[in-house]
């Protein structure tokens, strides 16, 4: 194996965080896109859950979990000091948003499949974790200095979800939010990971990238 093999999808929260250190750090992988519907006997026999991301090492090391794909990345490289000595603060940020928001999150978006209460009650769930966000910001660019780190990547793709809802009610209830996303999605660390691919099949030539992504985040 030449290079890391990266199973992802493009839409998966979990995924985008995980390609997106992987192009901070500037590693080339083997690119695998995965239609979900349609997942490649190859995904199941390296991880029995099937799910992504999951990033096979050249050392037939599997990583199965976005955050461990992500820590693995920055060890590699860490030129905008994402890991830092605050790094128990902000794995406990993402622990939140990743159990308790993500709960919550998944019926705010798909409210008519959890009829037992509105809309309007699971997004006032998801509210506690986003107003925690919000105090955050207030005096900062980003979640814990004016520069990004590892929760700033991590936490994101999910609040990107909770926008595409309401975008109007979150620009009018949560303005510090509604602002750093709004810089966190026109970063090209984020588009260029964004980039559509066809469906990965079995015998097809490597796709081989590290996302094309070469400025740094955070100026002098």
């Amino acid at each position: 194996m030449e290079y890391p093999v990266l199973y992802t999808f493009r839409r998966c929260p979990y995924a985008i965080r995980a390609r997106m250190a992987l192009a901070y750090s500037n590693i080339k992988v083997e690119l695998r896109e995965v239609v979900l519907r349609d997942r490649p006997n190859e995904l199941y026999s390296i991880s029995a859950k099937g799910t992504v991301p999951v990033l096979h090492l050249d050392d037939m090391t599997i990583l199965e979990e976005s955050l461990d794909i992500m820590f693995w990345s920055l060890k590699c490289s860490d030129s905008d000091m994402w890991l830092y000595d605050n790094i128990d603060d902000q794995i406990q940020l993402i622990e939140e948003n990743d159990v308790y928001f993500k709960k919550w999150l998944d019926r705010y978006k798909y409210f008519d499949k959890y009829p037992n209460n509105t809309k309007e009650y699971y997004r006032s769930k998801c509210e506690s974790f986003l107003c925690k966000i919000e105090h955050m910001l207030a005096e900062k660019e980003h979640l814990f200095k004016n520069s990004i780190s590892m929760a700033d990547v991590a936490i994101f793709p999910f609040i990107r979800q909770f926008a595409h809802v309401d975008r109007l009610w979150l620009d009018s209830a949560l303005i510090n939010v509604s602002r750093w996303l709004d810089g966190m999605v026109r970063l090209e660390l984020f588009t260029t990971v964004m980039k559509k691919y066809d469906k990965y099949y079995k015998g097809q030539d490597p796709l081989i990238t590290n996302f094309n992504y070469k400025d740094k985040l955070n100026n002098p």
